[in-house]
């Protein structure tokens, strides 16, 4: 198939189901937050989406059904292959075809990094063959030894946070609403302490046994890299004195973030994969308690997820917010659950685009927080008196994808970064390509099939 073929057949189906749903471009455009022209470029054929997500939205919009859904994806792939050999810009940012394995670097097990360092007894026998005059000393040998291993360390940690955990997810502590990321968490973290062991373990060469103890002690008292514990102070030497060296918390981050994972742009766009039949699944509950809805259902966001989070300094001094990073815990094949639609067929959703918005393409092998057009994207300031709200929509089409962020801050001479979670756990979004979908109408009793409502 030609490349203007496979784009013409995208735009013709779109076509079909904008004319179909009766709408204007003008309403779904304001729906689908994007301009006018945008929308009809897509239509026309001048143009292909980089990322899916929007091309589902406006396919629900228009009430496709699944075997449409089916078959817009599968025009959208070609499309955009066809799009990327033109040289129009790279997609794999975008394209959901992306392997997560293929594009996370592989993690050196500790199997093989432990072959690649000599062990003492094949050292003692290789040196006993070759004779006297070329044996190296024990010290020697053994801080040979120790800074390889310290050197494997890095490699390791530097591989670590980059790559794919799959369901065991990150295990990390710090949740929303306050607290610095867990120590060693990220590369950042492991980086600092790895290093400073190898640095460390280089320099006592030459010194005898006892300087060497005395030393060691000295750096566990001055505790972690600045890295390592955000807000924390950095120090060298010993505890100060001839005093006993004592543990000393890191300081606390001097700011606080509220995390609402099931906050909903509207009902008509909010839908959750939930892995029970209809007759066990009770109707769509109002926003404030979709939470604990969530939690009696199993159920994990369809489609998209819509965060709200609130920044709030716990001083009056100013916390500048440099910027949001998107860490993956998991990607896998999408869930095969039902699919369940928030919103009553018929009644209608829309409302203004929040101030600071921004999305995430969780399909992409990279994912970033990027803000919406025309919003202001990082740094922002905030203190005790002067809070911001952000909203960040996250789409998922082909993959379960299990995630976290991380923000990064500074205020004065300090900075960190702040682990964003769901309380302790990573945030979870399924892609809901070809699932069964139910609606509920209003006033009804029971959940039906999606589109089935008079």
């Amino acid at each position: 198939m030609s490349e203007g073929t496979a784009a013409a057949d995208f735009a013709a189906l779109l076509g079909e189901l904008k004319e179909r749903s009766g709408l204007s471009y003008g309403v779904l455009a304001k729906r689908l937050h994007m301009s006018t022209s945008t929308l009809h470029r897509y239509c026309n054929g001048d143009a292909v989406p980089t990322d899916y997500a929007p091309v589902e939205r406006f396919a629900r919009l228009c009430k496709a059904s699944t075997e449409e859904l089916v078959e817009l994806h599968r025009r959208w792939v070609l499309a955009d292959a066809g799009r990327v050999r033109k040289g129009s810009g790279p997609s794999e940012a975008t394209s959901p075809e992306v392997n997560p394995e293929v594009a996370s670097p592989e993690v050196a097990s500790p199997e093989v990094a432990s072959k690649e360092v000599a062990s003492p007894e094949v050292n003692s026998e290789v040196a006993s063959r070759e004779g006297p005059a070329r044996r190296r000393p024990r010290r020697a040998v053994l801080a040979g030894l120790a800074a390889a291993v310290a050197l494997g360390g890095v490699g390791l940690a530097v591989a670590v946070p980059s790559g794919w955990t799959g369901d065991e997810g990150r295990r990390g502590t710090a949740v929303s609403g306050g607290g610095g990321r867990p120590e060693g968490e990220g590369a950042a973290a492991s980086v600092g302490s790895s290093a400073g062991s190898s640095s460390a373990g280089a320099e006592d060469k030459g010194k005898g046994k006892d300087q060497e103890k005395k030393e060691k002690g000295e750096r566990t008292a001055s505790g972690a890299p600045t890295s390592a514990s955000p807000g924390g102070r950095s120090g060298s030497g010993s505890a100060g004195g001839d005093r006993p060296p004592r543990d000393t918390a890191p300081a606390s981050p001097p700011l606080t973030v509220d995390t609402e994972p099931h906050a909903w742009e509207d009902p008509c766009s909010q839908r959750y994969l939930i892995d029970l039949p209809p007759g066990r699944v009770g109707p769509p509950p109002p926003e404030q308690d979709a939470p604990g809805w969530v939690a009696a259902t199993g159920a994990v966001p369809s489609g998209e997820q819509f965060l709200k989070l609130t920044v709030q300094g716990k001083g009056e001094e100013t916390v500048v917010l440099k910027g949001l990073t998107v860490r993956m815990a998991g990607k896998r094949a999408p869930l095969a659950w039902n699919d369940y639609a928030m919103g009553y067929p018929g009644v209608g959703c829309g409302g203004g685009v929040p101030t600071r918005f921004f999305t995430v393409a969780l399909d992409a092998a990279r994912p970033g927080v990027v803000p919406e057009a025309g919003h202001a994207n990082f740094p922002f300031k905030v203190s005790e008196s002067d809070p911001e709200a952000f909203y960040i929509r996250a789409d998922a089409s082909a993959y379960d994808v299990r995630w976290y962020l991380e923000l990064r801050w500074s205020s004065g001479d300090r900075s960190g970064t702040l682990t964003v979670d769901d309380h302790g756990r990573p945030f979870r979004t399924s892609g809901n390509n070809g699932r069964p979908a139910y609606e509920f109408p209003l006033g009804g009793e029971k959940w039906v099939e999606e589109g089935t409502t008079e």
